[in-house]
């Protein structure tokens, strides 16, 4: 079993920063793939980023691409998602998510299903 838990979240101006953090407990493999994903009142869950937890591969949303950075500390067993120059459209509930399949492309990390595990939530404001 894996639990995840997430802090960080807040309210923040746009073109502000906010750094996501992600704490994995119980058996994880270095296979598995650690995804965020984020969903906003009245719509779906989507995808965020994805990172692989031996660290090496990782991809993103088209809609944070450049502005957003995942990353990994597996010393800590912490997923972290560097969010700059945030947006309005970013608000949203943020969730951290475990994957226990290895990585097999990207189409599949961008997926909600593929996911066996998430958090709580955490929440991300971002005021105009």
């Amino acid at each position: 079993q894996v639990q995840l838990v997430e802090s960080g979240g807040g309210l923040v101006q746009v073109g502000g920063s906010l750094s996501l953090s992600c704490v994995v407990s119980g058996r994880i493999f270095s296979t598995y793939v650690m995804g965020w994903f984020r969903q906003a009142p009245g719509k779906e869950r989507e995808f965020v980023a994805a990172i692989n937890w031996s660290g090496g591969t990782t991809t993103y949303a088209d809609s944070v691409k450049d502005r957003f950075t995942i990353s990994r500390d597996s010393a800590k067993n912490t997923v972290i998602l560097q969010m700059n120059s945030l947006k309005p459209e970013d608000t949203a509930v943020y969730y951290c998510s475990a994957d226990r399949n290895s990585w097999r492309s990207t189409w599949y990390v961008k997926r909600l299903s593929e996911y066996e595990y998430w958090g709580q939530g955490t929440q991300v404001t971002v005021s105009s």
